[in-house]
């Protein structure tokens, strides 16, 4: 592996994630920590949809949302999911696939907490991913819930994070004449070793 040197470097790929996680927020205009997250129904369609990488661990990717929305049920049931994190400025990428567990301890409590007081609220609001009648109709319910629960809501019971555990990380990084740099880490298992080869672009 004496290529994997410079962008690819490291013997950890949370940590080169999170390198390039940090060297994105330099660059990228817009929400660096976004991530298309693909998951799949009882049918075994798939879906995907953007949501926001809230933290890189030492061995997972956490991220936040209503327990009771659309993807939610399809985390919960599949047990498992993939995303990809792409930066423009950066022309790299990583993809991510691996098993789904929730966070609905204290750390889901802490993030709640650091959201601002109109998020929290919303969150109460939004019977995400169920049909609405009309924007007004979120508006008034935002409304009822500040006035129940005032500035301090506590996080929902129905609102909470996943956290997903890779078995195969893949680095892309942009090459002349499409020839691009790709690293595959795969392991059996959560606890296996990982295993790193270059892959064809």
């Amino acid at each position: 592996m004496t290529e994997r040197d410079g962008l690819f470097a490291g013997t950890d790929p949370f940590k080169i994630a999170g390198r390039w996680l940090g060297e994105a927020k330099d660059s990228e205009p817009n929400d660096p920590n976004a991530i298309a997250l693909a998951t799949v129904d009882s049918d075994g369609m798939p879906n995907v949809r953007m949501v926001l990488l809230k933290e890189i661990e030492s061995d997972a990717f956490v991220f936040y949302t209503n327990y009771e929305s659309a993807k939610a049920v399809e985390l919960d049931s599949a047990g498992k999911a993939a995303f990809v994190m792409h930066w423009k400025s950066l022309r790299r990428q990583i993809r991510v696939r691996g098993t789904i567990t929730r966070e609905s301890g204290p750390q889901a409590d802490e993030y709640y907490a650091s959201r601002s007081l109109k998020s929290r609220l919303g969150a109460w609001a939004s019977k995400q991913s169920q049909p609405l009648s009309s924007r007004s109709a979120l508006m008034a319910e935002v409304a009822k819930v500040t006035a129940k629960l005032g500035t301090n809501p506590p996080r929902p019971p129905f609102w909470g994070g996943y956290r997903l555990v890779p078995t195969e990380i893949e680095f892309w990084a942009d090459g002349a004449f499409r020839l691009h740099d790709r690293f595959q880490w795969r392991r059996d298992h959560e606890d296996s070793a990982w295993d790193v080869q270059r892959l064809n672009p």
